[in-house]
């Protein structure tokens, strides 16, 4: 009996100090259709492209990656650095935020919902933001060409050269 104790102790102390496991990333190179993964990333140079698909955590779209997600359901933000094109459409929705920061061929954001930020820096190509429901703030700061769109319900501000969209 003490011996059963003991080990039933053991358990529960080893039990309270185990390591959570780690979310798994998913890297992604062509097409994800309906899957849930918990984490995605779009390596250097791949191109992505995501339908239907569930992120319980983040998508990170890395140096000249191309990312073009239809009707997705994100859990976390959509980042991107350096990224060749990142298009977020048709009804997705972003629980987090939505960056994209030093694109050569810009990106949009058509007909989404995003609980956070919509932020488009510094990026070369063109910017298309368009009938969305944005519940943070519309933020677009020098983009070498104005981002184009309109239609958008914001909850917080739009600011500087997305304050017309």
């Amino acid at each position: 009996m003490r011996t059963t104790l003991a080990l039933g102790a053991a358990s529960l102390a080893a039990a309270a100090f185990a390591v959570p496991a780690a979310a798994e990333e998913r890297v992604c190179r062509g097409t994800i259709g309906p899957a849930t993964v918990d984490n995605l990333k779009v390596p250097d140079g791949a191109s992505c492209t995501l339908k239907r698909t569930k992120v319980k955590g983040t998508i990170k779209v890395e140096t000249g990656a191309r990312l073009v997600a239809n009707r997705v359901r994100v859990v976390g933000n959509v980042q991107a650095e350096g990224s060749r094109r990142v298009v977020v459409r048709r009804g997705s929705r972003i629980g987090g935020s939505i960056q994209v920061v030093q694109g050569r061929r810009g990106g949009a954001v058509l007909r989404s919902r995003i609980i956070g930020d919509v932020q488009f820096f510094e990026n070369r190509g063109r910017i298309e933001i368009r009938r969305n429901r944005i519940d943070g703030n519309l933020q677009c700061k020098e983009n070498r060409r104005r981002p184009v769109g309109g239609r958008n319900v914001v909850g917080g501000n739009k600011e500087d050269q997305c304050r017309r969209l």
